[in-house]
């Protein structure tokens, strides 16, 4: 039986489902045919009005779907969404890989492949857009107003690496394996988990050919990214680990590897392994003791700007509350005190915050936080901060009987669908 069926056998349109849940008609549309599915924070209440455990809905959502052809032709579609592969940068991800693997089985020489290509000033120039591509993601309010950008960028790269002749590949590659992961942040903050995790590996294989292992740590550390989201743990801190060993054998001048140990004591708070989490945070605060210039604002960002809001989310995920509380407020007064930190970045300490105070059963602090959370997932479209409201409304428990905690919820739901 597939979704569609278990929901009319117990007498529910998709209309009647989508406003129990607090979901668009179309979002269960989208499930039933297969095109995409539900985020964990909306298993819970799925498995619920469907009258099924945690496992039952898990099977009933991973087995064949049975709906209808036509059904599936007259599910609505309104561009990309969450779990929906965008085909056009699939596509650009599918050909860097085959290009980048046909080049480097050519006899090459380097050394006369690389002055050609200075002469040229081919690879330098993508990497100097690469650059700047960054800093528009870093500094744009929604990220998804990069998409174009980056989707341009990638066929310009995907052309110029199909004429390439002399075979000057590793330059180029680097190129290709710094783009890919930037178009996988893309995809990964607007929910998409699947071509985040496409762009990843593909970052991770032509990293590979390069021979860069800077790069190639840092796209499995963001594919680790996306096992978190699903609460994976034990499948990042195993990926986490791949990248350390990588980390270990790249530039020991840059800050990749603080960085690893900076996301593997995300995974160790989510396995529930305190002694594990605080050694790893205290790997990562190393990185103050590099030089100038161990971060490149790319591909490779850690420069140890975040590490009280990092120690302090390690904390609320661990329920040591007021080692949290004390970190986050701390790195809320800091970043208002400066103009780097971006909406996401301030959205995600609010948010914490707020968690806390639903662990507290303080509803005065769920909302304070919370709402000035939403304005800024709203304000940045960042489907990152609202992940995190969403697990605000796992832990608000009893506190749903104040008005306005169950209105904030609400709203988060709306969010979460939009």
């Amino acid at each position: 039986m597939g979704m569609a069926e278990r929901r009319r056998s117990l007498g529910y349109s998709q209309e009647q489902l989508a406003e129990l849940l607090g979901v668009d008609r179309t979002t269960i549309g989208r499930w039933e045919s297969g095109r995409s599915t539900p985020q964990p924070p909306q298993r819970p209440g799925l498995a619920e009005a469907l009258e099924l455990s945690r496992e039952e809905l898990d099977a009933l959502l991973t087995g064949p779907q049975r709906s209808s052809p036509e059904e599936v032709r007259r599910a609505p579609s309104n561009g990309p969404s969450a779990g929906e592969p965008d085909e056009m940068i699939r596509r650009e991800f599918l050909r860097i890989l085959t290009v980048s693997g046909a080049l480097t089985a050519l006899p090459i020489d380097d050394a006369e492949a690389l002055k050609d290509g200075v002469r040229r000033g081919a690879p330098e120039d993508f990497a100097r857009m690469n650059t700047h591509l960054w800093q528009v993601y870093q500094l744009a309010r929604s990220k998804g107003a990069v998409y174009l950008l980056v989707r341009d960028q990638l066929t310009t790269l995907n052309d110029t690496l199909a004429g390439d002749t002399r075979g000057n590949s590793r330059p180029l590659l680097n190129a290709a394996a710094d783009l890919l992961q930037l178009a996988g942040e893309v995809a990964f903050d607007a929910n998409r988990y699947s071509d985040a995790a496409a762009s990843y590996a593909l970052a991770a294989s032509v990293s590979k050919d390069a021979g860069a292992y800077d790069l190639w740590a840092c796209a499995l550390v963001r594919h680790a990214y996306v096992d978190m989201s699903e609460r994976r743990y034990s499948q990042a801190a195993q990926i986490l680990e791949a990248a350390r060993t990588l980390a270990e054998r790249g530039d020991s001048a840059l800050s990749t590897r603080h960085w690893v140990a900076s996301v593997q004591a995300e995974a160790y708070a989510g396995l529930r392994d305190l002694a594990s989490c605080e050694r790893a945070m205290d790997r990562a605060e190393e990185v103050t003791a590099l030089p100038v210039g161990s971060v490149n604002g790319g591909w490779l960002r850690f420069d140890g700007s975040r590490l009280a809001e990092e120690r302090g989310a390690r904390y609320v995920q661990l329920g040591h509350l007021d080692l949290a509380d004390e970190a986050l407020k701390a790195a809320l007064t800091q970043g208002a005190l400066s103009s780097g930190q971006s909406f996401r970045r301030r959205g995600t300490v609010l948010a914490d915050l707020a968690v806390i105070g639903a662990k507290r059963r303080d509803a005065e602090q769920v909302i304070e936080y919370g709402r000035e959370a939403l304005r800024l997932a709203r304000a940045s479209s960042s489907g990152y901060v609202a992940r995190r409201l969403q697990a605000l409304c796992g832990e608000v428990g009893p506190l749903r009987r104040d008005q306005r905690v169950a209105d904030l919820g609400a709203e988060i739901t709306a969010l979460g669908t939009s």
